[in-house]
């Protein structure tokens, strides 16, 4: 292949620990020792995939693998797809690079180092020549399946996480307090080469915001002012909330997590949702009315939705003491005048990505099981006040659910995707894929977009059950309510359940750049 009148070098597949193998026709990879090609991970198949095409243009097609073959996120199906400079291959977990040769007369890669990297690297010479991590941090190496990035640095006061791969341990690990600043830069050069030093400065960088560097004070972070102050949650911290939840769990909690507790649960979950269907269709009760009053009605139906969250943050943490780790901080947050519990489970970043999935699913799974309960009970209820509280709680319970399992706000339903997905970040990176998606460019990652797009539909979806349950709700309120105040409530929760909907496209649109 000629480029510019000269030879254009090989494309070379840059594997996990950094050794090259060129991409040559014929070249197999698998965990077999025959493949040219051999990769230790256990999620890549013995015959996992192999490289075809031509010398000048080398294609990869997958071998019948297992857990399939993906070229930039897209995975491959039975047809050959092309390599090219730059390429990101992933085998089961296992992530290869597509690079070429490059000598003086190419250009190299682009580094991209944040603003404050810089900045962090000069703040760390000038206060300490020999840089280190502040004591107080867990260090932990997940399994392969996790993926590259599978070692989890967490500081212990504040819970923060930050997710690294092999060579940033690499480079972790020079941060000792032995080394000058200037043999650690070098040391980063030997270990990784030119983009060394300009890596090392954005770890540095993101320890340092997480305050992880010692003699680095990390930035302060901005305070809401105005009436934005008043959306800031005041947190009331329960000091004897993680022996309290690992007391729960060691006098009976345990077994709700073995095989019967789980069946029963289930078996409850599933009886209440044929319940609540039976009190829906059968009109035996209205949302927010207790003994035909209105007030009444909403005033249990906020205690009972105040009594679900206990619980529910109860399930995270005793899915928590299950996994053997204890529960940070709990307590309760003021937001307005409204409390509502919470529990800090951040030590499950340090567990394998299904115990992470098990801490998160398990306050959905509370609501479910507390609503179905108070279904199966309402339905058994003769009519009357009784069956009328019963009811609130089963709606306070399901909306919880609905909400926390909801993937697309950054809820319990969220956390469990993005494990399941391994994408960090998706939703954030999903609403930008979608809005590039709809301005024409078609080079983002399908899992991305699809799940912007995804996302606009859910919300949708959700606006008009809520729209239906609205409905209903407010012709119950116009027996105590004026016509113009159920009217301009109406109004304002529509306005702003479809206002994120709405907005996402015509930011594609506003932003679009002129064409020519």
């Amino acid at each position: 292949m000629l480029l510019g009148g000269r030879d254009l070098p090989a494309l070379e597949l840059v594997l996990p620990a950094g050794e090259r193998v060129t991409a040559a026709p014929g070249v197999t990879l698998g965990r077999h020792r025959s493949s040219a090609v051999r990769l230790s991970d256990p999620s890549v198949s013995r015959a996992h995939a192999r490289v075809t095409g031509t010398a000048d243009a080398p294609a990869i097609v997958d071998a019948g693998s297992a857990t399939g073959t993906w070229v930039d996120g897209v995975a491959l199906g039975r047809r050959p797809v092309a390599l090219r400079d730059g390429a990101v291959l992933r085998l089961g977990d296992a992530e290869l690079g597509v690079e070429r040769q490059r000598d003086d007369r190419d250009s190299g890669r682009t580094s991209v180092v944040p603003a404050r990297a810089s900045a962090m690297t000069a703040a760390a010479v000038g206060r300490s020549d020999t840089p280190r991590l502040r004591p107080g941090y867990a260090l932990k190496r997940l399994e392969a399946r996790e993926g590259p990035q599978r070692w989890v640095l967490q500081d212990l006061a504040a819970g923060a996480a930050l997710r690294l791969d092999d060579e940033d341990v690499g480079l972790l690990r020079l941060l000792d307090g032995e080394r000058s600043m200037a043999s650690v830069l070098f040391a980063a050069e030997d270990r990784l080469g030119p983009e060394g030093p300009a890596r090392l400065a954005t770890l540095l960088s993101e320890l340092a915001d997480r305050g992880l560097v010692a003699g680095v004070e990390p930035p302060a972070p901005a305070r809401p002012r105005g009436w934005r102050s008043l959306l800031t949650p005041r947190r009331l911290v329960w000091p004897g909330a993680a022996d309290a939840i690992d007391a729960l769990y060691r006098r009976g909690g345990w077994r709700l997590a073995t095989d019967p507790g789980l069946v029963a649960l289930a078996a409850i979950a599933a009886a209440g949702l044929v319940a609540f269907l039976r009190l829906l269709a059968g009109g035996l009760a209205q949302p927010l009315v207790v003994a035909d009053r209105v007030g009444l009605g909403g005033a249990v139906f906020l205690i009972g939705r105040a009594l679900v969250a206990a619980v529910h943050e109860t399930a995270h943490g005793l899915a928590l003491a299950a996994c053997g780790r204890r529960v940070r901080e709990a307590g309760l947050k003021l937001l307005l005048v409204f409390p509502y519990a919470y529990v800090d489970t951040s030590e499950a970043w340090l567990e394998p990505r299904r115990r992470r999935i098990v801490v998160s699913a398990a306050g959905p799974a509370s609501d479910l099981v507390l609503g179905g309960a108070c279904a199966v009970a309402a339905l058994a209820s003769e009519p009357g006040a009784v069956r009328d509280v019963l009811y609130q709680l089963t709606i306070g319970a399901y909306l919880g659910a609905a909400f926390n399992l909801n993937p697309f706000v950054e809820r319990d339903g969220y956390h469990v995707l993005v494990d399941v997905l391994r994408e960090p970040g998706l939703r954030a990176r999903a609403r930008e894929a979608f809005v590039r998606r709809l301005r024409g460019d078609g080079g983002v990652p399908a899992v991305l977009w699809r799940y912007g797009a995804l996302g606009v539909v859910w919300s949708l979806v959700a606006a008009a059950l809520v729209v239906a349950v609205s409905l209903r709700t407010a012709e119950a309120l116009r027996t105590t309510v004026p016509d113009a105040a159920v009217g301009a409530g109406l109004i304002l929760t529509w306005a702003l359940l479809l206002a994120p909907v709405v907005l996402l496209p015509a930011r594609a649109f506003r932003r679009r750049p002129a064409r020519a």
